[in-house]
């Protein structure tokens, strides 16, 4: 996670961030795929409005997993708020592989403090070394931003549906690409979903 860190802190830096952005931006937001995209639309030419759309999607997955995980957060809404901040992939799927809420309590709050820490520790290197490294291209930073999202997509491939949404929703954002502005394709992609839904319920019916 630091050197992922790492590599996020080199291109929020290339895309026009601040360093300071950067670091607030992992400080605050904390969920990889959502920044990655919002500085992948900035450092494309789109505004922060387009930049706003496909990371905020990607974002709301972080709301089932909380949904996921009521049952072992504390009742307090004070400490629910607080604890909201390490909902990510990796601390959900550490505490929802425990069977005892206690502890997977405990493997919520290691991982979830553990990752950010280093997520930030890692954007904070990348930022300040990334103005020192020239062009990203020259380096291969920039495929940084697709391979990081075919690895988010790969395991999604194998629920009931998903290669047919994934594949419309890539001929959408492709058709559109040299039309519109930089962000929108990705957020029009998201028109996969409805035969990715409707195709295999055709099939079961």
């Amino acid at each position: 996670m630091g050197v992922y860190g790492v590599s996020f802190g080199v291109l929020a830096v290339a895309a026009g961030l601040s360093p300071a952005q950067a670091w607030v931006m992992s400080m605050l937001v904390f969920t990889g795929a959502s920044q990655f995209a919002f500085v992948g639309v900035i450092a494309a030419g789109g505004s922060a409005m387009a930049a706003m759309g496909p990371a905020v999607m990607l974002a709301t997955r972080n709301a089932a997993y909380g949904l996921s995980l009521a049952s072992i957060l504390p009742a307090r809404l004070r400490d629910r708020t607080l604890m909201a901040q390490l909902v990510i992939d990796e601390s959900t799927a550490m505490a929802r592989a425990e069977d005892d809420p206690a502890t997977a309590r405990r493997a919520f709050l290691a991982t979830g403090v553990s990752v950010w820490i280093c997520w930030n520790l890692g954007t904070f290197v990348g930022a300040r070394v990334g103005g020192g490294l020239g062009d990203p291209r020259a380096l291969g930073l920039d495929a940084m931003f697709p391979a990081a999202f075919l690895a988010l997509l790969a395991p999604q491939l194998r629920r009931s549906g998903a290669p047919v949404a994934a594949a419309v929703g890539a001929i959408v954002a492709v058709t559109l690409l040299p039309f519109v502005p930089a962000g929108i394709p990705v957020v029009a992609a998201l028109v996969g979903i409805v035969p990715g839904v409707l195709v295999p319920r055709g099939i079961r019916g």
